[in-house]
Order: C-alpha cells, then structure tokens, then sequence
C-alpha cells in the first residue's frame, strides 16, 4: 500500500503548540484519502517549535496530490495551533511543500494547498477553483469593513482586537497594551513621580531635564542642546520625525504679508525676498490644516490651545535651511504679527515653539496615523478579502500587514477612542484629531503616496540645490529597491499586461481598496483597476515603501526627536501671542505642558520609538509563501540591495553629529505593527 511521509511545523511563538488531536486526509486527483490521526506512542506531539514527522499509509493509488486537510478535534480544552508548513514525501519520491503561517482554533480545520503560487487563469482543475472560491468566501465574512468615524477611510469591523480574526491578531496582547506601554515606559524613564502633576508648570527650561536625563541618546540630547537654534529647527524639517510638509516656495501667499524689508537680515544674498523666491531659495511650511480644530477640553481644569502657523524658511550660502518669518494664524492682521529672527529673543522662541508645537500635531495625526497607520490597514483588509493564499501578490504582500490591523485596531480601542491616552496629553485630543483625520482625507492621493512624485511635487527633488535632505536621498534608494524586487515578481508570474488586466483577482483588490478604503473618491488618483506589469509593480511598491519604509521614517524616530518637551509640545495652555515685545521666560514655561502632561507624552514617544521584540526587518520573509526558486532568488537580490544600501547609510553617517538612520533598511520594519 502507498505510504506518504508527512512531517508538520508547528510555530515557535507563544501557545503555538496544541495537546489536541490533529487529523490529515489527502486530496488526489484519484482519489481522497481516509482520516489520518497523527500521533506517535509516548510523545508529545505538536509543541511549540516543533517538526514532526509521521507515516501515513493509504488503500489505493491517489494520484497527483493537490490538497491536504488538517482537521483538529478538542482533547481536554479548546487548544489554538499555529500550523506553519507540512510537506509530503510521496511513494514516488517527490517532495511537496504546502505553506499554512495561520491559527486553527476550536474544532476547526483547514485545506491547504502546495505551495507553488497560481493566478486564477492557471487553475483548470474543478476542486481547486472551487477551492479558491470557497476561500475568499470565508474570508469576506470574516473581513468586514467599517466606518469608525464619519469620512475616514474603512477599517475592520472589530470593536477591540479579541474580536479579529485569529490570524491577524497579536502573539501576545500585552505586548502591545498600550495603557501597560506608557506605564512601562515611565517606569523605565523614571518619572513616575510627575505622573499626576497635571496642572502644575515647570520651572524653567533646565527644569524639563529632570524628566529627560535619565535615559538619552545621541540626537535627543542634541535636541536638548541645541533646540533654540535656528540651524537646528530648520533642519527638522528635512531629517526629523515629520519631513514630508516643507516645500518650495514659489509664490509668497498673499496671506503671509512679509516684505524684504523684514527679513533683510537674514538674506545673504543682496537678493530681495521676492528674487530669491525666483531663485528657489525660499521655502514654506503652512499649517492651514489645523486652522479651526477644536482644542481639546477634556480637562477643565486646564485650557489647551492651537494654532495654524505659516513659517517661511531660507536656504543660506551655507545651503542650511533657516526660519526667516512666521505667522501663528492663517489670517494677516494687527493681531497676528509676523514674527522674525530680529525680534526680540523670547518672542521669537515662542514662535518657533507654536511652529514645533503645531508640527508634532500634523505629524502624529497625519503623516504617521492616517497616511500610514489607516492606509496600510486599507490594503490589508482588501488584502485578505480578495486575494486567496495562492495568489502571487497575496505571497508577496502579506508579510507587508503583518500585525498593522491588529495594531490600528488596539489604538481605536485604547488610543484615539474617547477618552482614550490620546486626550491626556495632546491639544488635539477630544476629538480635535478626529476633525484633523477627516479634513487630511480629502489631500489623500495615490500620486503622494508615490516617494519619487510626491518629492518631486514638493520641488525638493535636487540633490544640488537640498544637498542635505536625508530623508529623500535614503528613501529615493529604498524605493527603487523595492520597485526592482516587484518588478522581478511580477514578471515571473504575469508574462504581459494582458495577464495583467485579466487577473479578476487582482482588480478586485485594487478596487477594494478605492470603493472602500478611499471611499470611491476619484480626487484620490487610486486607480480603480491595473492594466500593465509596470502600473502593478508601483502600485505592490507604494503598498511595501508605505507599510514600510514611510512608517519607519516618521514613527521610529519619536523619541530622539521629541523627548525634549519644549522642541515638540504635545500642547500649550496659553494661547498664542498677538503682539510683539511682551513675551517672557516665565509665559513661555507657563505655555508649555504641565509637569503631568509632559510625562504622558514622554511615555508615548518612548513605547512608540520602540522596536516589537519579534521584529522582522525590511527583506526578511522567513514564512516561507512562496516555493519555487526564480522567487527566492529575487528575494536573495532584493537582500543583497537593501544590504549595500546599508552600507552607503552607514558610510555617510560616519563621524555625523546628527546622525539619520531611520531609513537603514536594517532599521525598517517590514509592516506597521507599533
């Protein structure tokens, strides 16, 4: 009688391992197979880590083995397991690999197939289109879209993270509990004892150390020392934790007044601002977005205040980036001064320090939340609704949302919710950053998700004239890195455009993601099908380069950058000035965050900047999804790429007083999963 060799990989995370009874049949295209119990005399089958090896003998001939059904049954309590692969060893010889990487929980089972990736079109034989069907079926009654809040792109339908689908949710909950995060965290950084010292204000700018000095690196003590200096705001606009806003200005907006005659000063050039304007000389940061959001009233015991500043920026004949004027509201007037470097001292910080204030807004709301938080969350869900397991994209891309619906869905329960951790520090709490959200959506655009384009739409694409914008010189080497590997994958699997275009599949991904996660709105550019191998390669490029490499950019770099208080206040409690000439030491302490909230904030930046203890880097698949080699030698040359890239960071960061490194792909985690 035909005897198979069947050896099974159980994962090695937590409670991987099941002391249930694990079942197998075989599918062939002759026959099926009867249950198969799966145990050995005397040992313990299936712990966690562990590769098993069984015999299983069948009655007759099965022919071509094209499915394999685990089927697990309850020995004493229900007992989850986590199935990474099994292959077979046929009676002829041959090996057959069928990935899994997924939970079976309960009286549950699953129907695997081998491993080798299938457009729909390859698949002729009736039970593996049925298969294939069947799949995506239980699926979409598992992934269901929701609306959180009005205008926001759909998340997944799932109050808190117990309710997801098992296979996307955590290892392990606590490890991302993000009320036990900020606790660990001040724990750690030694400030409990500010804790609940809301209300009650520093006493100068030294006194903000007694909660910084505990735990420092190299930048974030920079910032500290450094924070009041032009060079060093300017410089944050290229390099620190939000360096997507500033842009070339080619225009003065008539709602920034500002003369040459104001800002004399600080032009090295004998040029007039309007000449160096032509020059390309002048750049602009505008923060109309948060013009009109309600600042948060959680507490009334202490009012919260925002603004909506416009800050004028000059490249130096050092081609250093420097601030030459700012406005703190969107409309010109006797109370809304322009404030510039030669006023007088404090009334130019605190100007600088409404600009950083209403940057880390925009930044924690925008640019790390909605644009890549939420929009990753958008293809994941499409993701697992319509691609089956197969499929070469889902292959490709799922290592790409790893843990992103599980993390977005944890903050909805415990961050951004009503009175959640975001309302204890931040002025844009209480539903300010809800309003921010679903104002940004509208500027949300497949073309800005595109790092080349959207560098280029900024005029920031010069490396001549912007010799020292890291950000785009690292992210410019990630991206094409990115664009090869696709390109390579896309070509071993869909031989022209044609393939392409009738992949029904695929186009329903891609809608998914324009009905649902951009609500159908064509402002958004998000096409709404792919016709060609090179459209397909960007699109896989900015779903990677966004889950990625943006989040890397702008998350992991938190703490270096704002753990100082007064160079990113979460929020201020005086509003901002309207005349020039009276502002104080004392009221720009009284304006920044009270002791309290300044511990909060100093929580979150720290959790966040914080690696997963389980984290996969940037070309690392070690679920091995995809079987045939032309593949893995693609993903062999991707490695090696993202490898010299590393290097290149590192050479150039060598002897660097500041260093950037948040683009080194061995610092770029593969999905959003913090």
């Amino acid at each position: 009688m035909p005897s198979y060799t069947v050896t099974v990989a159980t994962g090695s995370q937590w409670f991987a391992g099941t002391d249930d009874y694990i079942y197998l049949s075989l599918v062939g295209s002759a026959g099926c197979s009867e249950k198969h119990l799966l145990d050995k005399a005397f040992y313990n089958d299936f712990e966690r880590g562990a590769v098993d090896s069984y015999e299983v003998t069948v009655d007759e001939e099965l022919g071509e083995i094209q499915l394999v059904k685990i089927e697990k049954r309850k020995y004493w309590l229900h007992d989850d397991w986590y199935l990474r692969y099994i292959t077979l060893k046929t009676p002829h010889g041959d090996y057959i690999e069928f990935p899994c990487y997924r939970w079976i929980t309960g009286e549950g089972e699953i129907v695997l197939r081998d491993g080798r990736a299938k457009l729909a079109r390859d698949d002729q034989i009736h039970i593996l289109k049925q298969h294939r069907r069947k799949e995506l079926e239980t699926r979409q009654k598992q992934y269901r879209w929701m609306e959180w809040n009005p205008g926001f792109p759909l998340s997944i339908d799932a109050k808190c993270h117990k309710d997801l689908p098992r296979d996307i949710q955590f290892d392990s909950e606590k490890g991302v509990d993000f009320v036990l995060n900020y606790s660990k965290a001040m724990e750690n950084l030694f400030i409990n004892r500010f804790m609940h010292m809301f209300q009650s204000s520093w006493s100068d700018f030294a006194d903000f150390e007694k909660i910084f000095v505990k735990i420092s690196n190299t930048i974030s003590e920079r910032v500290m020392n450094h924070w009041q200096e032009d060079l060093m705001f300017g410089y944050q606009f290229l390099n620190g934790c939000n360096p997507v806003l500033i842009r070339r200005c080619t225009e003065l907006p008539q709602k920034l007044p500002v003369t040459t005659e104001m800002v004399e000063c600080s032009l090295e050039r004998q040029l007039s601002l309007e000449q160096e304007v032509q020059e390309g000389n002048i750049f602009i940061v505008d923060y109309e977005l948060l013009d009109g959001i309600d600042a948060n009233k959680t507490d009334p015991c202490t009012h919260q205040f925002l603004a909506a500043p416009v800050c004028l920026l000059y490249k130096n004949l050092a081609n250093k980036i420097v601030p030459i004027a700012i406005q703190l509201n969107q409309t010109p007037g006797e109370e809304n001064p322009i404030f510039l470097p030669s006023d007088a001292k404090y009334d130019w910080l605190l100007a600088k320090i409404w600009v950083r204030s209403s940057d880390f807004h925009v930044h924690q709301t925008i640019t790390h939340l909605l644009r890549t938080h939420l929009v990753s969350e958008v293809f994941g869900i499409a993701l697992y609704r319509q691609l089956p397991a197969v499929h070469p994209i889902f292959k490709l891309l799922v290592a790409h949302v790893r843990f992103t619906i599980a993390i977005n869905t944890k903050a909805r329960e415990q961050l951004i919710c009503e009175y959640g951790l975001f309302d204890k520090a931040n002025a844009t709490g209480g539903g300010g950053h809800v309003q921010m959200v679903q104002r940004a959506v509208q500027d949300l655009t497949y073309s800005s998700l595109c790092f080349p384009e959207a560098i280029k739409a900024r005029g920031m694409d010069s490396t001549k004239d912007i010799p020292y914008y890291f950000y785009r010189d690292d992210g410019l080497l990630v991206w094409e890195a990115i664009q090869t590997f696709t390109a390579e994958v896309v070509g071993i699997y869909y031989e022209d455009d044609q393939v392409v275009e009738e992949d029904q599949e695929l186009q329903d991904f891609v809608k998914d993601v324009y009905v649902y996660g951009m609500r159908g709105r064509k402002a958004s550019g998000f096409p709404k099908s792919i016709k060609s191998r090179e459209k397909l390669s960007e699109y896989l490029t900015v779903v990677i380069f966004t889950a990625s490499a943006q989040h890397a950019a702008v998350n992991f770099g938190q703490y270096d950058w704002c753990s100082w208080i007064p160079n990113a206040p979460p929020t201020m409690r005086a509003p901002p000035p309207t005349a020039k000439g009276v502002v104080t030491i004392e009221q720009i302490v009284d304006t920044l965050p009270d002791r309290g909230r300044s511990c909060w904030h100093l929580g979150a930046v720290w959790a966040l900047s914080q690696f997963q203890d389980s984290e996969l880097f940037l070309g690392m698949y070690p679920e091995e999804h995809f079987i045939e080699k032309p593949v893995k030698e693609a993903m062999t040359r991707f490695r090696k790429n993202l490898e010299a890239i590393v290097s290149v960071i590192a050479e150039r960061n060598k002897n660097k007083k500041l260093p950037y490194y948040y683009l080194s792909p061995d610092r770029i985690p593969n999905s959003v999963a913090i």
